[in-house]
């Protein structure tokens, strides 16, 4: 009795892991030096329906706008030191991996102004990433967003499947696989 007993909360376990496969992709096992950061979700998690500003007064957008590929979302701000670390890799992941399946959406949560953020994207090299803004922090909050940076991995479906607190390498070998694991999940598909 004992041994089936192991036996299925085993298979529940592996059942369970296997529900953290976004989309067919393993992301898992692929989480090393600081991806190990990155809590994968059992189940994906609805997403916030709060609207941000575009850049350069271009209006509003919702991430429902951006649903049919995988969205890294990073929220940071202009005066926090990790994010000024790594924006120029998430601006190196964008540029590798950016197009049909796949984009890094960057939203300056709180007080940054338009003038800051551009400066701070020319400081940093940035070239490839858009300057949104969620000045009142509705989406943020309504992302559960404490603390900067925090960035969230979104499915094509608009469903949260992953978060990182914190920085990361995100032009990492680990981070590269896990985002070319998705974008080819897609293309399985």
């Amino acid at each position: 009795m004992r041994k089936l007993m192991f036996g299925l909360v085993y298979t529940a376990l592996l059942a369970g892991a296997n529900t953290a496969m976004a989309a067919g992709a393993d992301i898992l096992s692929l989480r090393d030096g600081d991806m190990k950061k990155l809590i994968v979700h059992e189940t994906p998690e609805a997403t916030s329906d709060a609207a941000f500003f575009l850049a350069d007064d271009a209006g509003t957008a919702t991430l429902a706008d951006y649903r049919g590929k995988y969205l890294l979302v990073n929220f940071w701000a202009t005066w926090c030191a990790p994010c000024r670390k790594e924006m120029p890799q998430l601006n190196t992941l964008q540029k590798e991996f950016g197009g049909d399946d796949f984009e890094v959406l960057t939203i300056a949560t709180g007080r940054n102004s338009p003038q800051g953020i551009v400066k701070f994207f020319e400081e940093a090299g940035v070239d490839s990433l858009p300057r949104h803004q969620d000045p009142k922090q509705a989406l943020a909050s309504q992302m559960g967003v404490f603390g900067l940076p925090i960035t969230v991995l979104i499915d094509p479906e608009g469903q949260e499947i992953a978060r990182l607190r914190g920085d990361a390498k995100w032009d990492s070998d680990s981070a590269k696989a896990i985002i070319k694991a998705l974008i080819e999940s897609r293309s399985d598909s």
